[in-house]
């Protein structure tokens, strides 16, 4: 159990690398079994709990935390402290576990977009923080330009500040569009393979004129290395969500970059008021155990984990794929939720059977398991969200729906 002397511990000297790792029980990477809660309030208000072989996907509640992150938790509800100082110490050692000047723990990968451009914006002069999202006449700049390949939903967190999207598509474009105005550059990369400028020229051309770059990665780990190769490559900004691959507080995220961009940003953030920030609240036991989730994390045995997903996988195929007019490919998405994938489509003259009426099965069962998406006709499978076995109960429950469809 993680007590006060532990914590302090771990807040003053960098982790020892042994003494984390984790056992590396697949799927989720060694969860303990949960001792019986005193009420299950899922239970008690009809909540539908599942088998999510989906993936970290924020509609779903994104990923489990893990026994050491509650237990941080739990200990930090426990005391009062000054939430400045919580930021402070946590942030200094963030930092360093992933190569940038400065770190601060938000709520979301989506907030630390919104409050680092407020940052860029504003630097650190008050009256600037409180004018924020209104630009007009004040001085401050005020366009982001941002690749049309990167252009989805989450452009929204740029315009929060007030901030105008200028969109090109190459650097000559990019070079026309910087002016006065210009706060920023923003890079999402999930979306790298749509624009025509990848990372390091995007870099290039921001240190050419001086202006800051940011890149997006919120569900880009693994690879583990994302953690520190954008802020390695030149990045002032990275922003990166807790709440998956790193199973730290759902509602956390990072933003880590330079010291004064960071400093900066922190004027937005709780608990000044006044600030377009001070709704984005994020707690101090979500500050601790996004720390404690980080840290796990970077140190798992992710090799040894890989395996287990890829045995998971292998095993939800082997069983399906004996099913006639089935078919099953595995492959790793390049870019977001890295991990191994199970694409199953099926021969409809073999297996009469609609996508929606297995997803609807499946759903209703016992348990319930929710897949991902993969078209009109065909579903995915991925197993790194999953408790020790369930890939067992997964690839049962998908024979017993195939076998039954079949003519």
């Amino acid at each position: 159990m993680l007590n006060r002397r532990k914590l302090i511990k771990r807040l003053t000297a960098l982790p020892v690398v042994g003494g984390l790792v984790g056992s590396g029980l697949p799927l989720q990477s060694a969860q303990a079994l949960p001792k019986q809660p005193k009420r299950d309030l899922f239970k008690e208000l009809g909540i539908r709990t599942f088998i999510n072989a989906a993936g970290t996907l924020t509609f779903m509640t994104g990923s489990l935390m893990q026994d050491e992150v509650l237990e941080t938790i739990n200990f930090a509800a426990k005391e009062f402290c000054l939430l400045d100082e919580v930021q402070d110490k946590v942030g200094e050692k963030i930092a360093k576990l992933v190569h940038s000047e400065s770190a601060v723990v938000t709520s979301g990968a989506f907030s630390a977009i919104t409050l680092g451009l407020a940052g860029v914006l504003t630097g650190t002069d008050q009256k600037k923080v409180e004018q924020l999202p209104h630009l007009e006449y004040t001085g401050m700049k005020s366009e982001v330009i941002i690749q049309k390949g990167h252009d989805i939903v989450y452009k929204q967190a740029l315009t929060n500040t007030g901030c105008k999207v200028v969109f090109v598509e190459t650097a000559e474009e990019v070079e026309k569009a910087i002016n006065e105005r210009t706060a920023m550059m923003w890079f999402l990369h999930i979306q790298s393979d749509k624009g025509k400028i990848q990372h390091e020229e995007w870099v290039a051309l921001g240190k050419k004129h001086n202006i800051p770059t940011m890149i997006d990665i919120a569900a880009d780990v693994p690879p583990v290395e994302n953690l520190w190769k954008f802020n390695d490559m030149g990045f002032d900004l990275v922003c990166i969500s807790g709440g998956k691959a790193m199973r730290g507080p759902q509602s956390a995220g990072l933003l880590m970059g330079k010291k004064n961009l960071i400093a900066a940003a922190r004027m937005h953030m709780p608990p000044r008021g006044f600030t377009i920030g001070r709704g984005m609240k994020i707690n101090k036991e979500e500050i601790l155990g996004m720390y404690v989730a980080l840290e796990k994390f970077i140190n798992l045995d992710h090799d040894k984990i890989w395996k287990q997903w890829e045995e998971g996988i292998a095993h939800i195929d082997n069983a399906i794929k004996k099913v006639d007019g089935v078919q099953t490919k595995t492959h790793v998405p390049p870019l977001g939720n890295h991990t191994p994938t199970l694409e199953v489509t099926w021969d409809k003259n073999k297996v009469k059977l609609e996508k929606q009426d297995l997803i609807t099965n499946l759903r209703n069962g016992n348990p319930s398991i929710e897949v991902g998406g993969g078209g009109p006709d065909a579903f995915s499978v991925t197993v790194w969200m999953m408790k020790p076995g369930q890939e067992k109960i997964v690839a049962k429950r998908l024979t017993e729906e195939f076998s039954k469809a079949t003519v």
